[in-house]
Formats: C-alpha cells, sequence, structure tokens
C-alpha cells in the first residue's frame, strides 16, 4: 500500500507494534491510557493489518506474553508519560518536542492548556503515513501542532529551529522507545544538545535500558514472542553496546534528575508488569529530569 515506506520494516515496524499495544490498551475496562487512533493506524499498514488490536482478539488473553505482558508495558508505559507531560505542561511549559515522535498521537488526544506547540521529529515517511492515517479520520489536535520531517541523525536543530522553536522558552522535551535504536555517541551527542537548547525550567523525560548484556535475556519470551508471531526481532535492531550514564551527566550539568523502574508504576497504578524471571524488562528505567530556573 502506497504511504507505509515510513513503518514497513526495521525500526519503522516497532512503531506499529506500540500502537497495536496501545489500541489493545485502550479497549481495556480497567485501561491505563486510551488513544482512539492507534488500532487505524493498525489497520492501515498491511504489516499489522491482522494483529489484535483488543485483548480478546488474542487466544491466550492476557496470557499471551506480547499481546498481555509486553502490550500492558507499553500502555503503563503511554500512562506514565502522558502524565509526565500533562503536568510539564501545567506548571507552564508551552513548548513540547517528540524525539522520534513514531505514531505518538499526544497531539490529539491530551487536554493541552492554551498556548501549547507540540513538535514532531521523525523521519519525512513515518509522519506521511501518520498525516495520511489521521487526515482520513478528520483528526483535529489539541495544541498547535508542528511536524519537523528529519532524521535525528541529520541537523534536527537547524529544522527544528525553522520550525519555529524558540531557545529562550522552557521546553519539555520527551524521547520515548527511540534511545534502544542509538549508538552510545549519538545518545550522548543527542542529550548534550538538548541541555544546550533547554532554557531554565525545562524538562525532560525518556527511556533507557541498564543491561550490561542484552543478549542475557534472548530467549525471554517478550522477545521470542515477538519474533514469533509478528516476525520482530527486537534484539536485531537494539544496539548492543554499553551505554552512556545519560542520566548522570544530564545531573552534573544541573539537572534534577530521577529514575525510576516501570515496575514502580505498576505497584502506584495497581496494574502493569512486575518482575519475573528471564525478564527483558529488568533492565528498563523511566528517567525523568528538570532544569532548575536558577542554576548554582
Amino acid at each position: 500500500m502506497a504511504g507505509t515506506e515510513g513503518v514497513d520494516g526495521g525500526v519503522g515496524a516497532t512503531a506499529l507494534l506500540v500502537a497495536a499495544a496501545r489500541a489493545i490498551e485502550t479497549h481495556r475496562p480497567d485501561s491505563l491510557a486510551r488513544d482512539v487512533y492507534a488500532e487505524h493506524f493498525v489497520r492501515a499498514a498491511p504489516a499489522s493489518a491482522g494483529w489484535p488490536v483488543r485483548i480478546g482478539q488474542v487466544p491466550d488473553g492476557d496470557a499471551n506474553p506480547l499481546w498481555g505482558r509486553f502490550a500492558r508495558y507499553f500502555g503503563l508505559r503511554t500512562r506514565v508519560l502522558d502524565d509526565f507531560l500533562v503536568r510539564s505542561a501545567g506548571a507552564g511549559i508551552r513548548q513540547v518536542v517528540l524525539l522520534g515522535a513514531g505514531l505518538d498521537t499526544r497531539a490529539f488526544r491530551l487536554d493541552w492548556p492554551a498556548g501549547c506547540t507540540v513538535f514532531e521529529i521523525d523521519r519525512e515517511a513515518v509522519l506521511a503515513f501518520k498525516h495520511r492515517v489521521l487526515g482520513g479520520l478528520a483528526a483535529a489536535p489539541t495544541a498547535l501542532r508542528v511536524p519537523v520531517p528529519v532524521d535525528l541523525r541529520e541537523d534536527w536543530v537547524g529544522a527544528l529551529t525553522a520550525a519555529g522553536f524558540e531557545r529562550s522558552a522552557p521546553t519539555v522535551w520527551l524521547a520515548e522507545g527511540l534511545l534502544f535504536y542509538l549508538p552510545s555517541a549519538a545518545e550522548t551527542e543527542l542529550f548534550d544538545t538538548v541541555d544546550r537548547l533547554s532554557a531554565p525550567g525545562s524538562s525532560l523525560a525518556y527511556e533507557v535500558k541498564l543491561d550490561r548484556d542484552l543478549l542475557e535475556y534472548r530467549t525471554s519470551p517478550l522477545y521470542t514472542a515477538t519474533a514469533e508471531q509478528i516476525g520482530i526481532d527486537l534484539l536485531s535492531l537494539f544496539i548492543g553496546e554499553p551505554r552512556p550514564d545519560s542520566a548522570g551527566a544530564l545531573a552534573g550539568r544541573g539537572w534534577c534528575t530521577c529514575v525510576r523502574t516501570p515496575f514502580d508504576y505498576t505497584r502506584e497504578h495497581g496494574r502493569g508488569p512486575l518482575p519475573e524471571s528471564n525478564d527483558a524488562l529488568a533492565g528498563n528505567r523511566w528517567v525523568f529530569a528538570n532544569k532548575p530556573t536558577a542554576l548554582g
């Protein structure tokens, strides 16, 4: 089908996986987060057209490692990061940058205060697919939405600035499910740049893996089920080199940082994944950082 080039394989296909997980979460009676657009992305791409968008469509339901536990993880992650963005906007930040936005629809489904601008940075083909699907639904954003079609390996700062980004204004940054696919040096450069572009009062959230060796969990049910059921070998897409201590680097530059496990939020919300043996989620961490209004 024309217009699916951005999500038809590789890292792009993982955006469809997350969309399917968000669709399943949306239709749960005890939903943690709702994304009414997610299932439309899944149905619009041939690679995912047959995937479930409701847990009732999965024969073994929540016992399925992919569509049960893993999908619930993405639902929990969506809720936690939704809350972070809404909280940051509620504190007065009006400029939002989604790094590697993928099929994120927060510009459409969150209740943004007046005056908010949401910049979505991703490859042109990914954004084109999203535009086509959302355009067919006549979806209307709830904030000023500014797509920035550029690869993060290119001059994304120049593209973001040309799109209207204001360096003097506090910004809330989000890198959801992005860093796994970047070399360590690229991660370091990314956060160096975010720090340089962030006015005092800015905030940041991102997801990292702290595993020393990703292959330690190569037989984890989450990885094997994802490969067997939908043909996505996540370990082949992840960059396996040692990760930098980005949270420590930000703290060294005056940011206030908080590092938490997904399981912390499972206990807080009363639903979501809990630790298990041979757990591919064991090293996952969600990092939250704030750049104080008065440094030093």
